[in-house]
């Protein structure tokens, strides 16, 4: 009998694997193709490898149950861990983790240490070096957004629609949480800022969730310079002179309090503007 993992499709007596294309033709025989394309139920290749940048500093509390949500979606992944100079035990988390034998093929986790903090694009700056699966997504080490989510978020990419996809917490149709509407109002400021320099009309340009084909990361990643939140502006000027085609997609947020660990400030946000105009100016 040929063995089911190698072509994708379990046996007679299960279910078919998520997102292979006997459980896709299920659902199109009961739904149609256009329900299942709403519903972002679709194939994903065989040989499709997505990494997952992660950057982490000071993540002890929440990032083994970050990773256990990243392995659990269905689709074969590179995760690539940055460590950026942790001081609160997340370091020694992940040099267990670093040290275990790994034998799931579908999650090879790689580990970077940062020997001092030098900041959340930096970290991505590292992860990205790493990558090597044909499509990139960026995940924050926290639980505000859900990796459940990925598969509909590689979906324009994989039918050829996209270069990059930005995964949008004020679009809709998802749950979020309720907190600072000063951040909500900073965000907006910034996205509808960035956007008259970029001429594109995205709805959240400081949004983690970034999707990248890898041909598109290897084009731009070694111009990218700014060490910390600066980051988005930055790669979203240099995406957007390019004429990358992009896409954005509603996404759910469950975000987290200061007192729970969130980083960023308003000097972040002064900085954000501050790379909004230089590299909106000028490549």
């Amino acid at each position: 009998m040929q063995d089911a993992s190698a072509v994708g499709e379990s046996t007679v007596d299960q279910e078919p694997a998520p997102f292979t294309p006997g459980w896709y033709d299920h659902f199109r025989r009961s739904l149609g193709e256009g329900v299942c394309r709403q519903l972002g139920i679709y194939v994903i290749p065989d040989d499709l490898v997505l990494s997952v940048v992660i950057p982490v500093y000071n993540e002890r509390k929440t990032l083994l149950d970050l990773i256990e949500h990243v392995r659990a979606v269905p689709i074969r992944k590179q995760i690539i861990l940055v460590d950026d100079g942790s001081t609160d035990g997340t370091r020694d988390l992940l040099k267990t983790l670093d040290g275990q034998a790994h034998d799931d093929p579908h999650n090879a986790i790689h580990v970077v240490f940062h020997e001092k903090n030098q900041g959340k694009g930096a970290a991505l700056r590292t992860g990205f070096h790493h990558a090597t699966g044909q499509i990139v997504i960026i995940q924050d080490a926290d639980l505000e957004y859900d990796p459940a989510e990925y598969p509909r978020l590689l979906q324009p990419i994989i039918e050829g629609k996209a270069d990059v996809v930005y995964g949008s917490r004020f679009l809709g149709g998802y749950s979020h949480r309720v907190l600072y509407y000063w951040h909500y109002l900073g965000n907006k400021g910034l996205t509808m800022l960035s956007n008259c320099f970029t001429n594109l009309n995205l709805t959240d340009m400081e949004t983690c969730y970034k999707v990248f084909r890898l041909e598109v990361l290897k084009d731009i990643a070694g111009r990218l310079k700014q060490d910390r939140f600066g980051f988005e502006p930055e790669i979203t000027a240099r995406v957007a002179r390019r004429r990358y085609r992009i896409y954005e997609l509603s996404i759910s947020y469950s975000g987290r309090t200061y007192d729970q660990g969130k980083k960023i400030g308003w000097r972040d946000g002064f900085k954000a503007l501050w790379c909004i105009i230089r590299y909106g100016l000028a490549d």
